[in-house]
């Protein structure tokens, strides 16, 4: 490919995805029509639907799903972890196997919006059709077609029309 890419053998890349330069991924499917900004890493057992604009330094951990035509903008982060922990009862450094029992997933619907800057807690979902402010903190679902915003996200209102 590029010397600019990190893309893992593993990775299944739809038909027509467009890709910066400085990305990483592995382990992951990304869908067609897609456009993967730069700075983006997209970790294994990760999915991302079709046409799909995930903007530059976004990251996108493990065990997130989202649908299709989803606007991902600007450093939005997810996690997967309810209880991040860098060492064991013991003090010896976690592995993936001490990770693997804690890892919770996430689910974004299809033509969902999140602004730049926002975080998104492990174990939620985001249903079709609703939007996230920048900056906001997602920590609980988001019903179908609401516009939500804040830290915590509150929601703001319903979404009638799709624009």
């Amino acid at each position: 490919m590029n010397e600019y890419l990190c893309i893992s053998d593993d990775v299944k890349l739809g038909k027509d995805v467009k890709l910066s330069k400085f990305i990483n991924l592995y382990g992951c499917i990304i869908g067609d029509n897609c456009k993967i900004g730069a700075f983006v890493e997209v970790q294994k057992n990760s999915m991302i639907g079709k046409r799909c604009k995930i903007s530059s330094h976004t990251f996108i951990c493990e065990g997130v799903n989202i649908g299709d035509n989803c606007f991902i903008g600007h450093g939005v982060m997810f996690t997967n972890d309810i209880y991040p922990k860098s060492a064991n009862p013991d003090g010896s450094l976690q592995t993936g196997e001490n990770w693997a029992q804690r890892f919770t997933k996430t689910h974004i619907g299809n033509n969902v919006s999140i602004g730049s800057n926002a975080t998104i807690l492990c174990g939620i979902t985001i249903e079709d059709g609703s939007m996230i402010g920048a900056g906001s903190v997602v920590t609980k679902d988001i019903p179908p077609r609401q516009i939500w915003a804040g830290n915590p996200a509150k929601k703001l209102r319903n979404l009638t029309v799709d624009k």
